[in-house]
Formats: C-alpha cells, structure tokens, sequence
C-alpha cells in the first residue's frame, strides 16, 4: 500500500475464472482492481490510469502479453511493475517476458497463495518514488529504454543481463542472494549447472573490468552486490 492510498491492480486475462479468482484473493485484502479481457484495452487502461502492479496474461486473443508489455514500456512515461502469467513454462519463454519488460512470471496452473506473495513482493519493491532511471555511482540503467552507461560510455548487455543488473540495482546496497537472482533469470526452473556464475562474470566484464572502480562485489556464501563501497555487508 501507498500510505492511506490503497494498491490498485489491473488484471488483463481473456479467462473469465482466473481473473474472479484473483479478485477473491486480493479483493478482500484492501487491494483496488479493475480488468480486461484484450491486450488492447489492457494497454489502453494502463496508459490512461495509474495502477501499482498490472497482472498480465501472456495468451491473449489479438495483442498478446508481450506486445502490451513491449508498448507500456515504451509508451508510458511511469514505470508499472507487471507479473506475467503464462501456461508456457519453457525457459525461453520466461527469458522472452523478461526481455519484455515483465519484472515477474508465474506460470499456470498457479497457487493463488503463490500469486498473492508476488504481487506483495513488487508492491514492497515499487514502494520508492517511481524512477525509470536507476544509478549506482557513475553506472546507470534506463528502464525504459534499457541504456546501460558508466559514465558517458555505453555498455551494450543482454536482456539476461540487463535482468540481473535492474534487480542489483534496485536492492543495492543490499546483498541479493542466489535464489533470488536465479529467480529473475530463470522464475521456478534454474538449471543445474552454475550458469548463473557465468552470467555474473560476463556482467563484471561488462561493467567493472574497463573501468577503474569495481562495483559488482560478491559476498561469499551469501549472493552479489552492487555498490560503491566494497567492504562486506
């Protein structure tokens, strides 16, 4: 919640039940809803009214989640947390939404307690003043346009990284631990191996190798960090 202002949520799901189920978990909670059954009206609702968390359904007949997601990002001037939701759970697909500018996924069928939690965490992680422009030091992040720069250089990164880096960011000077990114990357199906070791070292080379100062710490046995400063957490 926003002080006395209650948290409105826009559900946008062609499927009649799922969108009632979410109201009779939220609903009674506090939470304002509204709905849509198209991504067309979906984005026409989240561009002229201002909600905190949109719930987003990936299969939509014509406009699909991804292009409503894709069009809010550019479009819209605020910075709207989205939940996906998707009966597709292939690591492809997550890594799709991701790209599209989802900051969370949860695939169908679905535990309305899971739901529930998310939408909890993104209203804890948005309570900030909404910025489309993260900065660390010299390195900064554009959320709506996705331009990494340190300094005046320009650090092109995969959507996978770029991921890694907005959730760093956002928690910084925080340490994010493992499951947590893990979690970003790849929702509720991480690989096995340490891939996400790698996607950390290729982001360090990114962001800190050609530069005098390290901003990417890692804290053993607890996760990664972003800041300025690198004593331990």
């Amino acid at each position: 919640m926003n002080g006395d202002k209650p948290t409105s949520i826009l559900v946008v799901d062609d499927d009649e039940d799922i969108t009632a189920f979410i109201y009779g978990q939220l609903e009674p909670q506090g939470f304002v809803l509204d709905s849509a059954g198209t991504g067309e009206l979906g984005l026409k609702l989240a561009l002229e009214n201002e909600y905190d968390i949109i719930i987003l359904d990936l299969m939509l007949p014509g406009m699909n989640g991804l292009e409503v997601c894709r069009a809010l990002r550019e479009r819209s001037e605020r910075y709207t947390p989205v939940l996906m939701l998707t009966a597709r759970g292939a690591v492809e697909n997550k890594i799709e939404g991701f790209a599209a500018g989802a900051d969370d996924y949860l695939a169908k069928p679905f535990s309305i307690l899971e739901l529930d939690a998310r939408v909890k965490a993104l209203v804890r992680r948005s309570a900030a003043p909404a910025s489309k422009r993260l900065q660390i030091a010299d390195l900064t992040l554009d959320l709506g346009t996705l331009e990494v720069k340190r300094g005046t250089h320009r650090i092109e990164l995969a959507p996978i990284h770029i991921r890694i880096l907005t959730l760093l960011m956002q928690r910084s000077p925080d340490v994010v631990s493992r499951s947590a990114l893990e979690s970003v990357v790849w929702g509720d199906d991480p690989p096995d191996s340490d891939a996400l070791r790698v996607h950390i070292y290729t982001l360090r080379n990114a962001i800190d190798r050609p530069f005098d100062k390290a901003l990417l710490h890692t804290v053993p046995k607890m996760g990664y960090r972003l800041a300025a400063i690198e004593d331990p957490a």
